[in-house]
């Protein structure tokens, strides 16, 4: 079988899952929680993208990212859950992915209190996002330690990515992250 055929019957299984920007909400548990980010493509593109930019980066920015992206992203989840609801909050998640696809398009060292900062904010996104449905669920605590594993994984999977890749292959990181940001416009304009 040739690869084009092995990429078609791919995206032909996959599909169907794209068609739902957050799937995994029917069940209430940790599995569900583990698939949300993992099947919703705002949040897929948004996690690795955390971890491709963090890979990019020199010293302590490095783990500072992914770190308090889950850290922020469970005090947003838990301010959610109490009921904070903050204006635009699908579009501050379409920006997130935007910003950081750009992030990593442009390999951008900011300083980093600043690249801190920003991702912070994207987080709180995400996880009031998170939060505010916790309550109607039955099994919110497990949800959400499978939502924040999940999390910590994609910022595993795009950092090692980065790491393992040779150096000639940084403009595949590049584009990765044009697409994304590209995803992210589309995002916002739906």
């Amino acid at each position: 079988m040739t690869l084009n055929r092995i990429l078609g019957a791919l995206a032909l299984l996959l599909t169907p899952a794209l068609a739902f920007a957050h799937p995994g909400h029917g069940d209430n548990g940790l599995m569900a929680g583990i698939s949300h980010p993992i099947g919703g493509l705002d949040h897929l593109l948004a996690m690795v993208a955390v971890g491709l930019w963090a890979a990019q980066q020199q010293g302590a920015a490095r783990w500072a990212l992914p770190c308090t992206f889950v850290g922020t992203m469970l005090i947003g989840g838990l301010l959610g859950f109490e009921g904070l609801n903050l204006p635009a909050l699908e579009s501050g998640i379409a920006a997130s992915v935007l910003a950081l696809g750009l992030a990593v398009a442009l390999a951008v060292r900011p300083p980093l209190s600043l690249a801190v900062a920003a991702t912070a904010l994207f987080a709180l996104f995400h996880g009031v996002a998170h939060g505010l449905e916790l309550p109607d669920m039955s099994s919110p605590w497990a949800y959400a330690a499978g939502f924040v594993a999940a999390t910590a994984a994609l910022h595993a999977a795009g950092y090692g990515v980065v790491r393992v890749l040779p150096r000639a292959a940084a403009p595949l990181v590049r584009v990765a992250g044009a697409a994304s940001a590209a995803a992210g416009v589309w995002l916002l304009a739906g």
